[in-house]
């Protein structure tokens, strides 16, 4: 009976030891784990302040006004049709060689805009086309209304050009016959030295051309002594004259001028 006293108390030692040992370990434990956790805060703080962080900033969007729609949106361009039988075009431009029309400006720069065609009903529309089928226009120029309302206009063929005045040909002189009571000054040829030696005389006549301001542009001698022509010529050269007119206009004259030389 005391045999087993003794083991109880023995035994209950021996799990007070193990209670504390066990007791211990989990202390011990505990420890480590609470640093552990403490050492790893830290840890993460001081990560943290090395790190750089980006601060974003949400901004709310800006409400954008609505747009009012815009006049030529509003009015939608109406399709052409492709077998229409009128030219259409954004504006009226007349071609360059229609002179009846009178441009608004005068720019260096080729519009974009087809000119009208001449003899092609032509309206006004949204864009520029020419017609598949053409309608003729009717002669001259007018303005009417398209079946779908627009205005148009039709350019017929141009008048013809005034006749171009012919140049009146040149008249002919007339022959005016002896000159020498029609002059305005006829000057007196002088008696030549050697003449004079020679004895020479007689008449010499000069055949000269009177322009249409009655001056002389042309004279030779037809008769008269050799010795006395070459003088007679040069007093014809300067003889003047009346303009001689027919018909209202200025003409050439043709005629002789006589020269009676005395023998000194």
């Amino acid at each position: 009976m005391f045999e087993n006293l003794v083991e109880s108390g023995s035994h209950k030692q021996d799990l007070s030891r193990k209670g504390s040992f066990l007791l211990g370990t989990v202390a011990i434990y505990a420890v480590i784990g609470i640093s552990l956790l403490v050492i790893g805060i830290m840890y993460a703080q001081a990560d943290l302040d090395r790190q750089d962080l980006e601060l974003t900033t949400l901004v709310a969007p800006v409400p954008v006004p609505v747009a009012q729609n815009e006049p030529e949106k509003q009015q939608e361009a109406k399709p052409q049709n492709k077998d229409q039988n009128v030219d259409v075009r954004k504006e009226l431009i007349a071609d360059v060689t229609e002179t009846r029309v009178a441009p608004k400006e005068v720019s260096a720069k080729a519009s974009d805009i087809p000119p009208v065609r001449r003899g092609v009903q032509t309206v006004l529309g949204n864009e520029s086309s020419n017609a598949a089928a053409p309608i003729a226009a009717g002669p001259g120029t007018g303005l009417g209304t398209a079946p779908t309302g627009p205005t148009k206009i039709d350019i017929g063929d141009a008048p013809p050009s005034p006749p171009e005045p012919k140049p009146t040909p040149p008249r002919a002189p007339i022959s005016g016959g002896v000159l020498n009571g029609k002059a305005i000054s006829l000057p007196k040829p002088a008696y030549p030295p050697i003449a004079r030696q020679a004895h020479a005389s007689g008449t010499v006549v000069v055949q000269v051309t009177i322009d249409e301001n009655g001056g002389v542009i042309s004279a030779r001698a037809v008769s008269g002594h050799p010795l006395l022509q070459a003088v007679a010529v040069a007093a014809a050269r300067g003889a003047r004259f009346s303009p001689t007119k027919l018909s209202g206009q200025p003409v050439k004259v043709t005629g002789v001028i006589t020269y009676n030389f005395v023998a000194q």
